[in-house]
């Protein structure tokens, strides 16, 4: 980090306590980002937070502080997942704040970490059909479940399904010992621990009770006709054309779907048999259809993750070397 000189220009924020805390973060950890990403001092003696460096670089610190403030204040939690969302959306100079959070089950409060999330989120109330296609980590199958949770809690769909290709290469389950319900539990679980942190794990064993969460294999999809419900198919990478088409026109009245999955991650052995890439293709500028497109910029777990998927991506860039 390059340090701004001492006796630098400095301005003053006046904040209340919960956003100053917020900025500040624990022991201080949000500060030092800070100043690592912008090159000012960050100081928070109270009342506030003090800025030190030049007027360009304070400028686009404000800018983060500010997307933090309104985080907290919000009543929203800020860690550094999300302190390091807002610098990246305070550097590309389009930070437009944190938009309006989705209340959703016992997590109270869900709300777009990125700007790529927040337009998801928009697709999401305002299509019939949503691809979410981008990397792991990038928040979209986490985003589509907790509107689909928020739909049903507030009544707008009788139903929630979440459905996804059981294993590589198309739901080869009979070596498997046990049920079939042991059979898929392990392909399905990412989707119950999301279901139970959003809405609580009592309050989701009532819904699976009364068949109005319901999660399984995409094989499970055929032939019926969803109605009154929002459909997530998730890691549709691995389904293939086929299973695609079936899952898609599954569609009843009433019904929304999100399909999310990342075309970097397929496991079908043949990777042309996918049908995510594919149905992006042909259905986009469909009347209905949304298409998200996520990236390594949006990552939002730890932050090495997203120098892995960066990484990645520049080596799939390489040119095949010739034999």
């Amino acid at each position: 980090m390059r340090s701004p000189p001492k006796g630098a220009p400095e301005e003053f924020i006046m904040l209340d306590d919960l956003a100053a805390r917020a900025v500040a973060g624990p022991r201080g950890r949000h500060a030092a980002l800070l100043e690592d990403a912008f090159r000012v001092m960050v100081e928070t003696p109270g009342g506030g937070v003090r800025l030190s460096g030049d007027a360009s670089d304070r400028a686009a610190a404000r800018r983060a502080i500010d997307i933090v403030s309104e985080r907290a204040l919000q009543g929203l939690d800020v860690g550094e997942v999300d302190l390091r969302a807002a610098i990246v959306q305070a550097r590309s100079g389009l930070a437009r704040g944190v938009r309006p959070a989705m209340p959703v089950g016992r997590r109270g409060m869900v709300a777009p970490k990125t700007e790529a999330q927040a337009r998801y989120l928009d697709q999401l109330a305002t299509h019939d059909l949503v691809f979410g296609v981008g990397p792991a980590g990038t928040g979209k199958t986490f985003l589509a479940v907790a509107h689909g949770v928020s739909l049903l809690m507030r009544g707008e769909v009788d139903r929630l399904i979440v459905t996804r290709p059981a294993v590589e290469a198309g739901e080869r389950l009979g070596f498997l010992p046990g049920d079939l319900k042991e059979k898929v539990d392990p392909y399905l679980a990412p989707i119950w621990e999301a279901l139970s942190d959003l809405m609580g794990r009592e309050a989701l064993d009532r819904r699976r009770e009364r068949g109005e969460v319901e999660v399984a294999p995409i094989a499970f999809m055929r032939g019926r006709t969803l109605a009154h419900a929002y459909v997530i198919v998730d890691e549709a990478q691995n389904a293939t054309r086929l299973q695609m088409k079936m899952v898609l026109t599954r569609l009843g009245e009433g019904a929304r779907m999100a399909v999310t999955g990342d075309p970097s991650q397929i496991d079908l052995p043949n990777l042309r048999d996918s049908g995510l890439a594919h149905a992006v293709a042909i259905l986009n500028g469909v009347e209905g259809v949304a298409i998200a497109r996520f990236s390594a910029a949006d990552v939002v777990r730890h932050p090495l993750v997203e120098r892995i998927v960066r990484a990645y991506e520049a080596d799939q860039a390489k040119p095949e070397p010739r034999s």
